[in-house]
């Protein structure tokens, strides 16, 4: 008789266990289940609070929904921000362009009047000082709006061959009046990149290239092609950057010692590097003082969309 009792109690035993042990994994499912209906409706922007009460599923609802609140409050304000922003550099943009304009062509036809020697210094010294706030001014614009999502880059596949005609139209001429060979392949390779951006940042690099190569040097640009990036080398005969500068020359606004006698505003580099970081891609230099650098750019050839 007591053996069949205790098979009795050891049978509600196990069945009581059972039990516990259903009952505690449909609590758990059921919790899982609320959490995941909880992030689907965060990610919706759907959230509400469904309970009010003591439990800790309460306590986690309210500190979601505090979260979110002040997700969203920061959202708001870093649009406000931005747009405050967009509206700072169309107004410099716009209030800018008129009176450099009419300095430059003040100091044009400055240029063509019958001037003193001294005089015709003073103009030429104008005329550049007015060309190098253009510039400053342009690239200052382009960064911000890149660095504040106002512009973006919009990479696609397509042939390298119109991104080197271009830099060959804009930089032969110049070349070619210091005396510097400049060579530039003709391709048809293909690479996912903004046409527009990435003829600026690589006509940044070949323009620094022209500046510090000395009259009789070379500029010459080649395309490899890796497995996932291009790469393209501008390779120069210049003045090199010491070993200790080459972290530096991509900060903004940072001028070699050695250079600070030529015209430059130090923002070039760095306009490049966002440019293409925004692609995907990077910039890297490999360069020895007084023989020559070599700065290489790496767009993807696959798009990571």
């Amino acid at each position: 008789m007591i053996p069949i009792k205790i098979a009795i109690g050891a049978l509600l035993l196990v069945v009581l266990c059972c039990g516990v042990l259903l009952w505690s994994r449909y609590r758990q499912r059921r919790l899982l289940l609320r959490l995941q209906q909880m992030l689907d409706e965060a990610i919706a922007g759907t959230f509400t609070e469904h309970s009010f009460d003591e439990t800790m599923l309460s306590a986690l609802e309210s500190r979601m929904a505090d979260y979110l609140s002040a997700s969203a409050t920061t959202a708001m304000q870093l649009q406000k921000e931005k747009d405050t922003i967009k509206e700072l550099i169309s107004d410099i943009s716009h209030q800018t362009k008129t009176p450099i304009a009419n300095i430059l062509l003040y100091g044009q036809l400055l240029q063509e009047q019958p001037l003193p020697a001294e005089s015709r210094q003073c103009v030429a010294a104008l005329q550049g000082q007015a060309d190098k706030l253009n510039f400053l001014i342009a690239s200052l614009v382009k960064l911000s709006r890149l660095e504040t999502g106002i512009l973006t880059v919009q990479p696609s596949l397509q042939s390298l061959q119109p991104l080197l005609q271009e830099i060959t139209q804009q930089y032969a001429a110049k070349a070619e009046a210091k005396g510097i060979c400049l060579t530039v392949p003709d391709t048809d390779e293909q690479a996912v990149f903004d046409l527009k951006w990435t003829t600026e940042a690589l006509g940044n690099v070949v323009d620094n290239a022209i500046k510090y190569t000395q009259p009789g040097g070379t500029v010459r640009i080649t395309v490899t092609m890796y497995e996932l990036f291009c790469r393209i080398d501008v390779a120069d005969t210049g003045i090199g950057i010491a070993e200790e500068e080459q972290a530096c020359i991509f900060s903004r606004f940072y001028r070699s010692p050695q250079v600070a006698q030529q015209d430059g505003v130090g923002i070039g580099l760095h306009l490049a590097r966002q440019i293409l970081s925004e692609q995907g891609g990077y910039i890297k230099v490999s360069s020895v003082l007084g023989k020559g650098s070599v700065f290489s750019l790496f767009l993807q050839r696959v798009s990571a969309a």
